[in-house]
This record gives C-alpha cells, sequence and structure tokens, in this order.
C-alpha cells in the first residue's frame, strides 16, 4: 500500500501549526507517523519560520510512489520538490476514442434530455409573458 504526505495538526488552540509527515493512509491524522520532513507554521509572523521542508526527504518518498495531500501537493510545488522527477507516462487507452452502440445510445438520450430541457423553458416563458400581459396595470395614486 502506498504512504501518503499529508499535514499533521498540532499547536495550541486557534493557533495551529502543523507537521509535514510521512504515513500510512489507514493511520488516524493524528496517529503514528513513518517520518516528519518538515514543519509548516502559517501564523508565524517572520516568513522564513513559516516553513521548513527537508525537499531531497520529500523527492525520495516521491520517487517511492508516495501521495501528497492538495495542500501539501502545492506546499512542494512552491519549494521545487516536483523538479527533476520523470512524470508518469501517460498509458496508451486505444478504445478512449471508439464509438460503440452504447456511447451513440447515450449521446442519443443526452441530446433528447436537452431538447425536452429547452422545450420546457421555452413553455414557461411563453407562460410568464402571457401572464404578464393579461395582468392588470397598478394605478399611480397621487
Amino acid at each position: 500500500m502506498a504512504v501518503v504526505i499529508r499535514m499533521k495538526r498540532v499547536g495550541r488552540k486557534n493557533s495551529p501549526s502543523y507537521r509535514i509527515s510521512v504515513a500510512d493512509p489507514s493511520r488516524p491524522l493524528d496517529g503514528r507517523t513513518i517520518e516528519q520532513i518538515g514543519f509548516y507554521d502559517p501564523r508565524s509572523r517572520r516568513i522564513e519560520m513559516q516553513l521548513k521542508l527537508d525537499v531531497e526527504r520529500a523527492r525520495y518518498w516521491l520517487s517511492m510512489g508516495a501521495k501528497p495531500s492538495e495542500t501539501v501537493r502545492s506546499i512542494l510545488k512552491r519549494e521545487g520538490a516536483f523538479q527533476g522527477l520523470l512524470p508518469k507516462k501517460k498509458r496508451e487507452r486505444p478504445g478512449r476514442g471508439k464509438k460503440t452502440s452504447a456511447r451513440a445510445r447515450r449521446d442519443a438520450a443526452q441530446a433528447a434530455r436537452e431538447a425536452a430541457k429547452l422545450a420546457r423553458r421555452k413553455e414557461r416563458l411563453a407562460l410568464r409573458r402571457a401572464a404578464q400581459k393579461n395582468a392588470p396595470k397598478e394605478e399611480v395614486q397621487s
């Protein structure tokens, strides 16, 4: 099973700070971790103290197949941890663009739903306009 790189909240109430750690995905968020690779304190006054990250260890874990969370991914991207890693090759999927009978049925059904939706919309609009025409005009009292 692959490991995850995620943030573990530490710190006092109303003063969050986070440890960037590598953990087993089945463990709880505040549970045991394999390794701590950094620290993130978004409320620190000094910018240099907001983030401490061991980029080499992050690259190692990414090369081993670790999946970062969305927030950690953005931090790693900002710190340049993805540079030098080979991107995954896109796998060939020859049947993806093929037109099948099931695809044709789904496309026809979707087109029919869109046409019915447009017809209902036009009917509602016509009824609303007719109601506005037939509505009595209010007299302005002085």
